[in-house]
């Protein structure tokens, strides 16, 4: 028997087709023993692929080749580069480059990404305005896991971001509280600190969805006005009692240190809830896109009201009204009324790959894999469907599974080479799905900006590129 061949005791079947679900079934055989499975090249005998027995896992679970999540939560495939088709030669074939033959360079201060990486980039649509007003968007698309990297991380700015100097820097307690205070920064960082990971997503993500038709974005344009940090710093609630709250006080308006003097009225439970006055982002301090020195973080509330550059913090026994809650981030309906003060965001869903931009390269076994939130809990399942909501299959959530943070889910797919619409479904542990795009438009109307959060759909041709389609 030739090296590598299936060994005693071990049957061939080559008509095992929840096994060789691959490319070039005709070239492979399947051996079994026990409940180990092994797919072998007819030519060499190379063991291509290994798996446990289970015989479903192959089986299509919803239309258009959607597979079994136990697939990934069952770890029970394992597919080698040269059955899937992505190695480009043997082993022989490795040469000594030229990187390998004299020293690189030495060590830098800042770690940076690899020069091969330079399309990973934030993204400006529509381009930005002078002074910063806009916003730049993450590349979801070219990231994997739950968090953002601090340089790819969103930033949306009214005015600019301010040049602060921390040790000019102040933050001020006061309104209805029994004694005024303010720190330095160095002050705040003197108090025990806490971490948590969430995300922040600002009110207007998605609205691009609200256009009457479809249009040819990718991830980031519609998607990217989102991102997830491990932030750092002392729970609000510390300072508060500190400072003593009276009790007619209700409410706290934060204000910011920029030009524009960003301002938000916060519910008074949630600053004593989960509220975090941040120093770092991802074990360094917070970059200046994303609120230096000194950023509030309000876990699961809408973007901007985890004000940047936070200087003032107002105790009140009634919201303050300011600009930004009554022209800016309310939600219009079509009715013509507009809801005030909705803070959590909704549960929502996105799939990054595939997606726009992103070509499949033949058919065969694909990873769909896409991000879930939700500002009012965690993520308790997410359902992907390959045929525009025909049919949906549930997908594996890959943990740590957090409230108010992303969660990054996977399904296998076996694409055909036809055409397909990729969805996905979010439900979080209040029992709130994330509703259609028609659902959406009868109950609010398109004419709105903020807290889009119907379900998106990626068009797939035979070609294996993807587009932006309403379905």
């Amino acid at each position: 028997m030739a090296a590598g061949m299936p060994s005693a005791g071990m049957t061939l079947n080559k008509t095992d087709s929840s096994f060789c679900a691959g490319p070039s079934l005709s070239t492979r055989w399947c051996a079994r023993k026990g409940a180990q499975s092994a797919l072998f090249d007819r030519n060499d005998g190379v063991p291509l692929m290994f798996r446990k027995t289970h015989p479903e896992l192959g089986d299509p679970v919803a239309g258009n080749g959607i597979l079994s999540r136990r697939i990934f939560l069952e770890g029970a495939l394992v597919v080698g580069a040269t059955s899937a088709g992505l190695s480009c030669g043997s082993a022989e074939q490795l040469t000594v480059q030229p990187w390998m033959k004299v020293p690189g360079p030495g060590f830098a201060g800042y770690g940076q990404p690899s020069p091969f990486e330079s399309k990973v980039v934030k993204v400006f649509p529509p381009p930005p305005n002078p002074a910063g007003v806009g916003s730049s968007r993450t590349p979801l698309h070219m990231l994997e896991g739950m968090i953002t990297p601090s340089g790819l991380h969103f930033e949306r700015s009214h005015s600019g971001i301010p040049e602060i100097d921390p040790d000019q820097h102040r933050l001020v307690i006061h309104g209805l509280v029994k004694r005024p205070l303010v720190f330095t920064v160095e002050a705040l960082s003197r108090y025990p600190m806490q971490s948590r990971i969430a995300f922040i997503e600002c009110g207007g993500n998605s609205q691009a969805l609200n256009a009457p038709q479809a249009q040819p974005l990718n991830v980031a344009a519609i998607h990217g006005l989102l991102g997830c940090a491990e932030w750092t710093g002392v729970r609000l609630s510390t300072l508060l009692d500190e400072a003593g709250i009276e009790p007619e006080a209700r409410w706290v308006i934060a204000e910011g240190a920029d030009a524009a003097a960003m301002s938000r009225s916060i519910p008074l439970n949630k600053a004593m809830d989960d509220a975090l006055l941040c120093l770092y982002q991802n074990g360094e301090r917070v970059r200046p896109s994303n609120g230096y020195p000194v950023r509030l973080l309000l876990p699961g509330f809408e973007g901007n009201m985890n004000v940047k550059w936070l200087r003032r913090l107002k105790l009140t026994a009634v919201p303050a009204m300011t600009k930004d809650e009554t022209s800016k981030y309310t939600i219009l309906l079509k009715d013509e009324k507009a809801w005030q003060f909705v803070f959590p965001i909704e549960v929502k869903s996105v799939i990054t790959r595939p997606s726009p931009g992103l070509v499949l390269r033949g058919s065969g076994f694909y990873e769909i894999s896409g991000l879930a939130w939700s500002g009012n809990g965690s993520i308790r399942q997410v359902d992907v469907s390959a045929d525009g909501g025909r049919s949906w299959a549930p997908a594996a959530l890959q943990g740590p599974i957090l409230p108010k943070a992303p969660v990054r889910f996977r399904a296998a797919w076996q694409w055909n080479g036809g055409p397909a619409v990729l969805q996905s479904r979010a439900t979080d542990d209040t029992g709130m799905v994330q509703p259609t795009r028609v659902q959406f438009a009868d109950e609010r109307g398109l004419r709105g900006v903020y807290h889009y959060n119907a379900i998106a759909s990626w068009r797939v041709d035979e070609m294996g590129e993807a587009s932006n389609v309403y379905a």
